[in-house]
């Protein structure tokens, strides 16, 4: 059944560590000029993908165990301050995937929270300690409108990642 509002039930929202999916990756990627709803992704790009290698600020950012921990508490923070109702979550390795309604707040809003809330923790624990952030710039905020869409992307956010990450530091 459709939502018969001005905002959507909730937003799949994902923002990913710095440099773990470049323009021309062989997964493909979407840039500013083809970021249209639907679009595809564009084709791998070998010569893309090496200049944005060059372009790198920094190293890319793999989350380690602790690191993805604090940052699942930081966006449960988050939403507990908020008032936002928290769906689900799932931090891996190079990759934040969260379902969340906000109510009347732009996703935008939601997906800079989770970033700097996170990054703050990171940084008062000791397991962040460069000035610039882990994250890289930007996000995906899907929304959904549907009930239904809400709990395909439950499904995909806690059942279609792969296996859990294991423990290894």
């Amino acid at each position: 059944m459709w939502n018969n509002t001005d905002f959507p039930i909730a937003y799949l929202i994902t923002f990913r560590s710095y440099g773990t999916w470049l323009h021309g990756d062989q997964r493909g990627s979407v840039d500013r000029f083809s970021n249209l709803y639907n679009s595809p992704y564009l084709p791998p790009d070998w010569n893309r993908r090496e200049r944005e290698l060059k372009r790198m600020k920094a190293e890319s950012v793999t989350l380690n165990a602790r690191q993805r921990e604090l940052t699942e508490r930081a966006i449960r923070e988050t939403c507990v301050i908020r008032d936002w109702t928290l769906r689900a979550i799932n931090v891996r390795s190079n990759h934040v995937h969260v379902v969340v309604s906000i109510g009347t707040a732009k996703p935008e809003r939601a997906l800079n929270d989770f970033k700097a809330y996170a990054t703050r923790r990171l940084r008062q624990t000791g397991c962040w300690r460069l000035d610039r952030s882990p994250w890289s710039d930007k996000g995906s905020k899907r929304y959904l409108w549907t009930q239904r869409s809400v709990e395909l992307a439950i499904d995909y956010v806690m059942n279609r990642q792969g296996e859990d990450l294991p423990r290894f530091d």
